[in-house]
Parts: C-alpha cells; sequence; structure tokens
C-alpha cells in the first residue's frame, strides 16, 4: 500500500486537542471553572478536549479527583467534541484502572503517557501498551514524551504497536522531526504534535493535529493553523505559525508547563493561576516578561490584571 493511498487509524481525532488545565481555588479543584474552560472551548470549535493530562496537573491529583475530573469534562462536553482521557501510570494496572473507569464514564479516547521514572525496556513499553489496548474498547493514543518520562518510546516499538487493534495514535513530543516522518512513513498511525511550536513543520511530513496547551488561550489561532496547514494552505499556515511561535517560546519556556500558561489564564481572568505543590509560581520578573509576550500577541486583557 502506498503511502499516499493508506488511510490512518486516528485520522477522526484529527486537528486541534487541548490539554486543558485543572483549576485550583484554595487547594481544591474548582469544578465549576473546569465547565467553563470547557465550554470556551467547544464554543471555539475545538474537536477534542483533553482532560488530565501533564497541563491538567495529574501528577497531583488524587485518585478520586483524577476519576472526577474526567467524569466531569465527559458530561459537560456531551458529545460536543470529543474526550481524550489522560488515563496514563508507570503503573499497567493503575493505567488499566484508570482507563477502564473513563472507557465506562464516555471517554472516546484515552492517552497513555510513557511509564515514568521506573524506565522499562521497549518490550516492557510494549506490553503495556498492548495491555491497555486489549482491556478497554476505545482507541489508544501513546503519548511519548521522554524529557517527562526519562526513556524514549523507540520508532520499532511504535512500529509494533500500530499492529496492535485499538492503538491509533501517537502523541509524539519527542522534538524530533525525523521521528515523526518515520512514524507516518512507515505506520497506518495518525501522528498529533506534542509541541506547540512544531505543529507545522510534523503536519508538513504528515502528522494530522496537535493536542496543544497554547490552545487553551488561543484556540481558535491554533484551529486557524491546524485547518490551513491540513488544506494545502501553508502560505497562511506559515503566517500562523510564526504568529503563534513567539507565544509558544517566550510563554512556555518561562517555566515548567503548566506554570506559566496557569499565571497567562490567570492574568486573562479565566484562572486563578493557583498550583499544586512542587509546583509553584512564577517569579515577578518572569511575571512582566509573561505580561509583555502576551501584549506582543494582542492579548491586551493581561494588562488589566
Amino acid at each position: 500500500m502506498t503511502f499516499e493511498t493508506r488511510p490512518r487509524k486516528g485520522s477522526d481525532f484529527a486537528g486541534l486537542s487541548v490539554a486543558i488545565v485543572t483549576p485550583f481555588t484554595d487547594g481544591e479543584v474548582n469544578y465549576p471553572r473546569l465547565k467553563e474552560q470547557v465550554e470556551f472551548q467547544i464554543e471555539a470549535g475545538t474537536r477534542c478536549i483533553v482532560p488530565v493530562g501533564t497541563t491538567g496537573e495529574s501528577p497531583t491529583l488524587s485518585h478520586d479527583e483524577h476519576e472526577k475530573v474526567i467524569s466531569e469534562v465527559i458530561q459537560c462536553v456531551a458529545g460536543r467534541a470529543k474526550v481524550m482521557a489522560g488515563t496514563g501510570s508507570n503503573s499497567t494496572a493503575e493505567a488499566l484502572r484508570l482507563t477502564k473507569r473513563a472507557a465506562a464514564e464516555g471517554a472516546d479516547a484515552t492517552l497513555q503517557v510513557a511509564p515514568y521514572y521506573n524506565k522499562p525496556t521497549q518490550e516492557g513499553f510494549y506490553q503495556h501498551f498492548k495491555a491497555v489496548a486489549e482491556a478497554v474498547d476505545i482507541p489508544v493514543c501513546v503519548y511519548n514524551i521522554p524529557g517527562r518520562c526519562g526513556k524514549e518510546i523507540e520508532v520499532e516499538t511504535i512500529q509494533r504497536l500500530a499492529d496492535v487493534q485499538g492503538i491509533t495514535m501517537v502523541k509524539e513530543a519527542t522534538g524530533k522531526l525525523d521521528q515523526c516522518s518515520a512514524i507516518v512513513g512507515t505506520t497506518d498511525l495518525t501522528v498529533l504534535s506534542g509541541d506547540d511550536s512544531l505543529t507545522l513543520p510534523m503536519m508538513s511530513v504528515g502528522a494530522e493535529g496537535i493536542v496543544s496547551v497554547v490552545g487553551n488561550l488561543v484556540p481558535r489561532d491554533m484551529i486557524e493553523l491546524v485547518n490551513a496547514a491540513a488544506s494545502g494552505d501553508f502560505a497562511k499556515a506559515m503566517a500562523m505559525h510564526h504568529k503563534l511561535f513567539a507565544l509558544c517560546q517566550n510563554m512556555l519556556g518561562l517555566s515548567t508547563n503548566p506554570i506559566p500558561l496557569k499565571a497567562a489564564m490567570m492574568m486573562v481572568g479565566r484562572d486563578s493561576g493557583e498550583l499544586r505543590l512542587p509546583m509553584t509560581t512564577l517569579d515577578d520578573a518572569s511575571m512582566e516578561k509573561l505580561k509583555e509576550t502576551l501584549f506582543a500577541y494582542g492579548i491586551n486583557s493581561a494588562l488589566a490584571n
């Protein structure tokens, strides 16, 4: 089968997915504000909501909170968009429990981060994702982010996983365009960029969208970029890429995600900016740089906060 004619397993998740934040107030999850975030994304036209990923501070949520956030998002979305629930873990048993619960709640897919800290072998990665895919009837997106997890899922392992029924997507966050090219060229998996600033480069070699952080702030602009690239209007896509690039680099480069994102959302009145330890807020100098970045982008509402 030629590259041009090969269908992609996960193409129904093409476009913009947004990894939403988990809002806190006085240390507790603020569920009304969470619903406001979901409504904001749906109104903008976001195709898929991704709760309880890295941006959603999954490492500091309790198990009960983790499950409730997913459930609340699914109920709020009510079929108006897709929901890809973050239910990965470094324990296969825990990933299975979370994923089965999310599937029972009505999630459309699961985002499965590479097991972190315990650093499995490539065979361990394969068996982990295979076990999850075989346990549920919803699509699995393999999340490859070695900068967070300490070890990379190699292309050969992803090629093996492509033959597992139920594994349909890869969120590619290695920062390697060659890795994206290799996966697209040798499998029928849908590749989604895991880095906002690499969305256009990855789509130029066959990725089909982005699981976005910056989309929390400017989903319509991210949709414009993705749609232009998907339709072959690379002049427009390139213009949007360069517009968004400074925001991506200058905001997200200030600190670990989601620290600067939550600060930005606080500045525009859409979040408290509250984090849970060990995440800490930006210092005053970084806050000023962030305000300058938002103003330069045209998000003038930041000046009032």
